[in-house]
């Protein structure tokens, strides 16, 4: 196994403010769903993630499932997942997947990865084969693919797009100046091309960022600009939150009221939809990036 960078101590841990308080699940949809994954133990990103919108997302009939195992050959300073080398990739992954999705009836199917710089594919045959199961036995659930970017080898890339899920997400995670922190493997530049790319190809193309990193204002805006100039529709901010004191250390809590403020700049630099809030990750609300988009089929 491959040690996560180690991110210099913080003299004092900072108290997470009130405002990233988590409401527990409640509701007939989620005790529905919840009942289907413990009886066939489905397993889903949502579950193993902790992700704090669990219970909204299920009880509106987004889920989200990891495939291609989960070690990852990648070591981002702020990522939770196991790094080093992966097992061998699971050809049968794509019918089990696609099984999950029929059995808990998702109605918008989030589907993301690790990175699988290990093949020469990039991990990008199974993406491909796994959107093509889930719509041979749930066609009429929409797709979202959470991708990483292949390490520009743009062939990989154009497998996936070809399946034309309607959604198709890479995360940028941070601002440029912090990338090479953040994102030790990643390139800045090489993210926006991929976003570029998905989108000349003629999809929903949506981004995430995560804030409390050590960005700045103008860090931001920079970002945002540079999003708009290459093509993006859909961004999503939200707080990072540090896994262990092994990961990058929590700089800032940002305030709803400054993510509510990046949301109407966003919008007013041309992003046609920006997810902006404490508790937002990337498939928050994933179900409502559908809304008609010119020149999106």
């Amino acid at each position: 196994m491959i040690d996560l960078p180690v991110v210099p101590a913080v003299t004092e841990v900072k108290r997470k403010p009130d405002w990233l308080r988590v409401k527990l699940p409640v509701g007939k949809e989620y005790a529905e769903v919840r009942s289907l994954v413990d009886t066939h133990k489905l397993h889903t990103i949502c579950e193993s993630g902790n992700c704090p919108n669990m219970g909204e997302c299920w009880g509106a009939g987004t889920a989200t499932f990891m495939i291609l195992g989960n070690i990852c050959t990648r070591s981002c300073s702020f990522c939770a997942v196991a790094t080093g080398r992966p097992l061998a990739v699971d050809v049968d992954e794509p019918n089990r997947v696609a099984n999950s999705v029929k059995l808990m009836g998702v109605k918008h199917c989030v589907i993301t990865s690790v990175d699988r710089d290990d093949l020469k594919d990039g991990g990008s045959i199974i993406w491909a084969e796994t959107l093509q199961a889930i719509r041979r036995e749930s066609p009429i659930t929409t797709l979202e693919t959470l991708i990483p970017d292949f390490k520009g080898q743009w062939d990989n890339l154009y497998r996936v797009l070809d399946e034309r899920p309607e959604v198709v997400s890479h995360n940028m995670e941070t601002v440029k100046r912090l990338t090479r922190q953040v994102r030790i493997q990643a390139k800045y530049d090489r993210s926006l091309e991929a976003l570029k790319r998905i989108s000349e190809f003629g999809l929903r193309t949506k981004t995430g960022i995560m804030l409390g990193l050590g960005e700045t204002e103008d860090d931001i805006f920079e970002a945002m600009d540079d999003l708009v100039a290459n093509g993006v529709h859909i961004l999503t901010l939200g707080q990072y939150l540090q896994p262990t004191r092994n990961h990058h250390p929590v700089v800032d809590w940002i305030h709803p009221d400054t993510f509510a403020m990046y949301k109407e700049v966003g919008l007013a630099k041309g992003l046609k939809y920006v997810e902006s809030g404490p508790l937002v990750r990337s498939s928050y609300h994933a179900e409502k990036h559908l809304f008609p988009i010119e020149g999106i089929v």
